[in-house]
This record gives structure tokens, sequence and C-alpha cells, in this order.
């Protein structure tokens, strides 16, 4: 086997980023102008609250104030609204929250590596990456700001993804302390957010909610919400060359082509759709350079207002545009990426669609040939049908709560328990393996589907990745349907819980004739995971219940989960129904029996329940 090449990359200030394209000039202006700017002065004010067992009056900072801070917090995440433009929503992820967010993380940087090294620690190392929205510039300088408070080095990455930041901390010669990447995902231009790493991996929900408890303090506290100025400017560093060099290696290496080692992929035509976010640099720097016909990929240049669709692989337009793009080229594969990459589907020679079930399946397939007789982890949304598909291969299959940190960790804990573990996967295209760190990486996950893809054809198959899933069957029905919370903002959450937690006594005390709270059947992992209380891996940070739905005629038909949104203050009802009919009965059970039986409907928004009731529309 031929070595792979390897190359030299030096961190250096204000390096040029020749295979990973910047922003225009004029954006590039505008950054550089954001480095020397400074927030407004505003007073914070305070208020005289009476006790209720003294007469003297506590002065303390008005709550409203740190509530801004805590409510950014989404799971393990920091999520906001960054630009105006959405109706009934304010500007809420201000650059002086976004510093006081950073500056709390970097002291919490320091503080795990001293406690960790028993010493001081000096030039702590942290890395920023950025997927293309437009409010990135002027919240990038936030972070510098925040993180120098903190007493850090800072590293600009530029545009990357947020994979590549985990892997900065991990790759050399980079190798930082942590990373933080600042993105929203899949929302709308309008959005932002940050997300944290270490060399462990990413935070979990309780760290970052003591993060921003901190960093409420020092908002609230703070009397001028001003940056410091930055004296310096960070240093930029081009990481992505390393990390698309890293995947093209792993490529190379499982492969290992009889005839081509160094351009396994030519031969196959493969389509990108970046969807204007920070995939670009797949098509590029990994699959153009190791031979692969990338002619027809769409969408590769960044742009943060995302012209085109959704940078989702959930979106529908999304998957049609590349299904079309795959079928006009007669192309090998599709790939449709999330905006931070974090996330990817995929489409087949044949022009079908692989997400959510099938992509989960597609990858226990691959991954159960290497590892037979292993456990797959899911979120609670997948299929009776999923379920059968692993079994059948040998696998055994693990459901947990929805919230991609929540499968990931369910998994780590498997792992550290010995019950081998290599694959964790969420419904909405978050994918884990043991082999890469426990880090849901969309473009790792495309990497492994693309060594099957190839291995296949070696073997001489022409039937195509799609050929793995073939006897994967679908639900007859499948439904989403939500439910807004009617409060204050503050209350969302403790409302949320308060609906979903009657929603169990409901089932529990037979109210709901048929219904019953799932599980993993005679779960061999713990007492069902669907159910599980307790705060192993994680603590619990979304509330959440699936029940297995029957009757008379049918048997066990099909299932509803109910579950509090991480992100939005509503909450989400899934069904799923394997005879025609049953989502619609379902519903009309949920509404009828439990939501206005309960009461709950007082502060919910059932529009959505009562609308599918009334004509089996979703929308």
């Amino acid at each position: 086997m031929a070595s792979a090449p390897t190359s030299s990359i030096s961190l250096q200030s204000n390096a040029p980023r020749t295979s990973f394209p910047s922003s225009s000039s004029s954006a590039t202006k505008q950054f550089q102008t954001n480095l020397k700017f400074s927030f407004s002065l505003h007073s914070t004010k305070v208020a005289r609250i009476k006790s209720s067992s003294t007469t003297n009056y506590n002065e303390v900072v008005i709550d409203e104030e740190m509530d801004r801070i805590r409510r950014l917090q989404n799971g393990s995440d920091v999520r906001g609204v960054a630009l105006q433009g959405e109706k009934g929503r304010t500007v809420d992820l201000t650059p002086p929250a976004v510093e006081a967010i950073v500056e709390s993380f970097g002291e919490w940087v320091i503080q795990g590596l001293e406690k960790e090294q028993g010493r001081v620690v000096e030039d702590v190392r942290v890395s920023l990456g950025r997927d293309p929205r437009v409010s990135g510039a002027s919240l990038s300088v936030a972070v510098f700001a925040g993180l120098a408070r903190a007493g850090c080095m800072v590293f600009d990455m530029g545009l990357a993804t947020t994979p590549a930041c985990f892997m900065s901390t991990i790759l050399p010669p980079f190798a930082f302390d942590a990373s933080i990447m600042m993105t929203a995902s899949h929302l709308p231009y309008t959005r932002n957010g940050l997300k944290f790493f270490t060399k462990k991996g990413g935070l979990t929900s309780p760290e970052v909610e003591e993060i921003c408890d901190k960093a409420a303090r020092k908002y609230a506290n703070r009397l001028a919400k001003v940056s410091k100025m930055l004296n310096t400017p960070p240093t930029r560093v081009d990481f992505m060359s390393t990390y698309a060099k890293h995947l093209r290696d792993i490529i190379k290496e499982r492969v290992n082509h009889p005839l081509h080692y160094d351009t396994p992929l030519e031969g196959f035509q493969i389509i990108v759709n970046a969807g204007n976010g920070s995939g670009g640099f797949f098509t590029w720097d990994v699959l153009d350079k190791l031979g692969a016909d990338t002619f027809g990929s769409l969408h590769l240049n960044p742009d943060g207002m995302f012209p085109n669709h959704i940078p989702n692989p959930e979106d529908k337009t999304a998957m049609a545009l590349t299904r079309t793009a795959v079928l006009e080229n007669s192309a090998d594969l599709g790939i449709v990426f999330d905006t931070d990459v974090d996330r990817s589907g995929v489409v087949d020679n044949k022009g079908n669609p692989i997400n959510s079930d099938k992509l989960i399946a597609l990858m226990s397939a691959i991954v159960l040939k290497e590892h037979p007789g292993t456990t797959i982890v899911t979120d609670a949304r997948t299929s009776m049908a999923l379920s059968r598909f692993i079994t059948d291969r040998g696998g055994q299959h693990c459901m947990y709560r929805v919230g991609y940190r929540n499968v990931i960790d369910k998994g780590v804990q498997l792992n550290k328990d010995g019950i081998e573990t290599p694959l964790m996967m969420e419904t909405s295209g978050h994918g884990a393996l043991k082999e890469n760190h426990f880090l849901d990486d969309g473009a790792y996950m495309v990497v492994k589907i693309i060594i099957e893809m190839v291995r296949m054809k070696l073997a001489g198959s022409d039937e195509g990745i799609g050929s793995l899933i073939s006897d994967l069957e679908g639900p007859l029905e499948s439904v989403e349907l939500r439910m807004n919370i009617i409060s204050e903002p503050r209350d969302a959450k403790a409302r949320a819980v308060e609906a979903i937690e009657k929603f169990r006594s409901y089932i529990e005390e037979g109210k709901l004739e048929g219904w019953e709270l799932d599980a993993c059947g005679d779960c061999w992992v713990s007492d069902g995971c669907l159910v599980d209380s307790n705060e192993t891996p994680a603590a619990v940070d979304a509330y959440m219940y699936r029940a297995k739905v029957s009757d008379k005629e049918h048997g066990e038909y099909g299932w509803i989960h109910m579950r509090q949104s991480i992100h939005n203050p509503n909450i989400a009802v899934n069904m799923q129904s394997m005879v025609p009919g049953g989502c619609l009965s379902m519903t009309k059970v949920l509404r009828d029996r439990f939501l206005v039986a309960s009461g709950v409907d007082k502060f919910l928004d059932v529009s959505q329940i009562d609308k599918y009731a009334g004509t089996g529309l979703v929308k």
C-alpha cells in the first residue's frame, strides 16, 4: 500500500486561505472595521424587592436582565435572534450577551485545565469558527473580546464547520485547548448561536447552563456593557485545509484502491448541495482532490442569506433539488449538508432520498458489517420497522430521548458500561460514531458512505448504496404537529413540563384506553430507556414520553411521542401508524380525552391539532 503524502501547516497571523474561500472583500473590510468596534453604554436598572418575612429591602439586580441570558441556552447550545426581521421576535443575541457568555466559557475552560493539571495555566488557546451568517462578523468581535477578558489566546479560523471546530482541539499542529463554533444550524438567517468544545468533546446541557448562569450575573451586574478594545487582532489560521486532508486520508487508507491509491474516487460522479452554508469545502478540498467528478453540484458559494433553500437534509426542497441533479447527471451519489455540516443526508444513484430513518438504516447496515452484534442508539421517533431492520442484521436497538446530545451521551455511557455501541443517530441527521470521538460530523458520516460505495464497486456491484436498505419498510403514516405554549417566555419551560407530566399520568392511570408508556421491551440496557428518569448519562434537558397504541381490531398499530422543544417555546407531537387512519384516530383521542379533559389546552395553542383532527391535513 502506498503511503499517503503529508503536508506541513504552520500557525500564522493573517494566513492566506487558498482552498477554503472567505467572504467578499467588502465583508473582509467590515470584519476589520468591527475589530475596533465597541458596544454602546447603557445602565442596568436595579429594583428594590420587599421580603415576605421582613420590612427590610434588599437591593438586587432585576431578574429580567439575567433571564435574557439564561433563555439563550438551547440544550447544549446557545441560540438567539441576532438580526431584526422575524415577526414577533426581538434581537436577544446581542454583542454584549455574546461577550458575557464567551467570557464565562473562557473562565470555565481555564478553571477546568487548572483543576486537571493541579497548577496555574497560562496561554490557554481557543479557536473560533463560523458559518456564513451575516451577523457573524460583528458577533465574532464579541467572542474575541470575551475570550480576551477571560485571559485566553484567540485564534480565528474564519469560515468553518462545527465538526472542524472540535477537530481543531485534536489535530496537530493546532490542538487548541477549546473551540467555539458560531452557527444556528438550519435556522433562518436572522438567528445565530454558539457551540462549545474542549478536547473531551461538546459541552453538555448542564455545563452550558452553568456557563450561561455565570454570564447572566456578569451581564446584569456590568454597569457598562462595553467590549474591550482589541489592541491585537486574533491570529488567523487555516485549519480547514488540515481537516480536509484528514478526511481525504481516511478515504484513501480505508478504500486502499489497488490501482490508484491517491485518487480512489476516479470514475465516480458525486453531487454536493451545500445550501450556501459551510459545506462547499467538501467538494473542492476532498472529493475533487480524490479524483471524483463533482459537476452539477449545487449552492457551494457561502451566502449567509441562504437564498436558495434552508441548508437542511430534512428540507424537502433541498432533497428534491439534489435528487434532480443526481438523475440529470446520472451521478453515483448526492450529498446534502446542513449549514454547519454536523448533519447530512444523501441521495442514491436511482434518485431515492436517504434521510431520517433511511439514513439511520444505511449507517446501521454499514456499521453492523464492521461490528457485528453491537448496539445502535437512536432517538425515540424512529419507526418499528427500523428496529426490525437493525435486529434482522444481528444488532441491538436502543431508543432514547430526543435530542442529539441525549442520544450521543447514551452511547458514550453504554460504551463505558461495556456495551459496544459504535453508532448513535437522531432522525434529524445528527450521527456520531465511536471511532470518530463520538462527534456528530456530517462530513465524516458521508465519508463512511462513500467508502462503502467504492468498496461495493470494487467487489463488482453496480447496485449503488441504496441497495443496502432495499428491505427497510416505512411507516404507513407519519405526522408531526406542534403546540405553542401560551405564556410569558420565562414560564414556557415549566408549562411544557406540566403538560407532559400530565400526559404521563393520564396514560399510567388508564385514562387513555389502549395507550401504554413505551420502552425498549424487556430492555437489556436499563429499565425502560424511553421513560428513563435518572440523571445518567446527563440531566434531563427536555421532558418527553412515548406511548405505544393498540386497539382490539389491529393490536399494536402505532405510537405517539410528546416532547418539549429544546429550541422553541412549544411542544412537538410525533405519531406513526401502520394502519390507515391511525394517526388521525390518535390525534382525536389526544385532543378530546387528554388536551381538553386535562385542561392543558388552556395554555397550549392546539390549532394544529384541531385542524388535523378535522381535515386529516398537517398544514
